[in-house]
């Protein structure tokens, strides 16, 4: 068990489907017991700023609406050099966003954050990446809810491992 609550980050290119998708998923999960105090700070991001001030994609918000979601709020905003200082966990969607991630840490050496690709709780015994639904159909918002989904019951399995979730 952990001796400090987490804080953890999401981050994809826009900030608006695949790094909201697993923040919201995220969120509903650490905010209900087992986890509901253990995790302190959840957020999202994106390397790029083109998506600044909006709310998530429309596509995103009524997936997270059909899964039981309906509280989840966000603004998009780009990652900052702050962001590897306030949190434990910074999780990239995909390789490319990883690779700005870990760019941007080497200026920041002393940086708590640990980044990595969030599909690395994948629990498929492989790493998968959340592919970008943005062009794509409802089917890839689905895709991306079910991977958060199953990354997000991994990783919190994996870092308080004392604690028993219900199904």
């Amino acid at each position: 068990m952990v001796d400090q609550q987490l804080s953890v980050l999401f981050v994809c290119l826009g900030n608006i489907c695949r790094s909201t998708m697993a923040e919201g998923v995220f969120q509903s999960m650490a905010r209900k017991p087992p986890y509901k105090d253990l995790v302190s700070k959840i957020d999202s991001c994106g390397t790029g700023g083109y998506h600044v001030g909006e709310g998530p994609d429309d596509r995103t918000m009524s997936t997270l609406k059909e899964h039981g979601i309906t509280d989840y709020v966000h603004a998009a905003r780009k990652v900052n050099a702050s962001d590897f200082d306030k949190f434990d966990y910074i999780f990239a969607m995909d390789r490319a966003n990883l690779d700005n991630l870990q760019q941007m840490k080497q200026r920041k050496p002393n940086s708590k954050a640990k980044v990595m690709l969030f599909g690395e709780y994948s629990g498929a015994g492989k790493v998968e990446v959340i592919s970008d639904p943005y062009y794509g159909g409802r089917q890839g918002f689905e895709m991306a809810y079910e991977q958060a989904t199953r990354f997000s019951r991994n990783f919190l399995n994996d870092v308080f491992p004392d604690v028993e979730a219900k199904p």
